[in-house]
Order: C-alpha cells, then structure tokens, then sequence
C-alpha cells in the first residue's frame, strides 16, 4: 500500500538530469540544446514523468509515446506534416498523441513539466 511519502514533489525530489542536443538528422535550424531531469519512472518503465529545458531550435518529432505537458515558461511552436502549427506559451496544458510527427520549435528559451506513457511493443 503506497502512503504520502510515496508522492513525488519535483521540488523536493532529486531527478537525474541529462543533457543532450537533437541528433544531426533531426536537426533543422539553432543548436537544440535539451535537458531533462526525470523525476519519476514507473515500475513497468513505460510511465516517465519531469521537467523538460529547451533552447532556441528547430528539429523533426516522431512521437511514439502518449505525452501529456504544460508549458511553463518560454514560448514553443509545433508544426505537424502538413504545415499547420500551433504555438504555445507559459499555462499552456496539452497531449502530444503518439502518432504525430512533425517539427518542435523553441522560440524563447522554454521549461514544461511532462507524463508520458509508451506502451511496450508485444
């Protein structure tokens, strides 16, 4: 039976931080600089949850996970296959559905918190 020290406060949790930029064949425009500090993964491995950092960039998305932010500071463009772009600011809640592809676009330095779940291929 999980109690309330069981609950995950980001604040108070100590997540492992990665570093990374977007590979070369993604890469479209900028330097794409990303960090990640996970904060919690489930038992099965296939629930993830954290803050995400963006730098100013350009790159191509192909999500094969189910991923649900909000946008916390900063100011982001996403752009599916077909042209049409939606651009998110600070307060900004939404689900990336697994299936999309397109580009992500940081326009102002960006920070969300995210939940996402991939299911496990049988």
């Amino acid at each position: 039976m999980k109690t309330v020290t069981d609950i995950v406060l980001f604040q108070r949790h100590q997540g492992e931080e990665t570093a990374f930029v977007a590979a070369d064949d993604r890469r479209i425009e900028g330097e794409c600089r990303q960090q990640v500090v996970n904060h919690y993964t489930d038992p099965s491995g296939q629930f993830h949850a954290g803050l995400w950092r963006g730098g100013i960039g350009r790159w191509r998305v192909k999500y094969t996970e189910h991923e649900f932010c909000t946008l916390l500071e900063g100011h982001v463009r996403l752009s599916d296959r077909h042209g049409q772009t939606v651009d998110l600011r600070p307060g900004d809640h939404f689900v990336i559905p697994a299936g999309f592809e397109g580009e992500w676009q940081v326009l102002a330095p960006a920070c969300k918190t995210y939940a996402l779940f991939e299911k496990t291929k049988e």
